[in-house]
């Protein structure tokens, strides 16, 4: 249900020219950071067509906890390291989730293939 106290954080990020592979090193430095504010999971992905998009997520209890992780001093000095880095403005969104679904056992859906469950 849409709403609920809990969600994602959501940080899209452009790696400004040729900065694409050593950004992606800099994201793994800030994103396990968001675990100590309050963050149960993070993920940072990087677009196949396009290898300067990356998207940061993190689930977090509340939007709050995600503030104080994006507004902490370690996030504030990591923008200004890598200020060069990426294009600005930088907008997040924090999202609710609604649905969500994985195969267990590391399995994966060949082209085509949808998933489904059974109840």
């Amino acid at each position: 249900m849409a709403g609920g106290a809990g969600g994602v954080a959501v940080v899209p990020w452009y790696a400004t020219l040729f900065r694409g592979d050593k950004f992606e090193v800099a994201l793994l430095e800030i994103a396990p950071v968001a675990l100590r504010y309050g963050a149960t999971a993070w993920e940072v992905q990087r677009a196949r067509d396009d290898t300067y998009k990356f998207m940061q997520s993190a689930d977090f209890p509340d939007k709050l906890s995600f503030e104080r992780y994006w507004l902490s001093d370690e996030f504030i000095a990591w923008r200004g390291d890598y200020s060069s880095w990426y294009q600005v403005p930088v907008i997040y969104g924090f999202w609710d989730r609604f649905g969500s679904g994985s195969l267990e056992g590391g399995q994966s859906l060949g082209r085509g293939e949808q998933e489904s469950t059974v109840a």
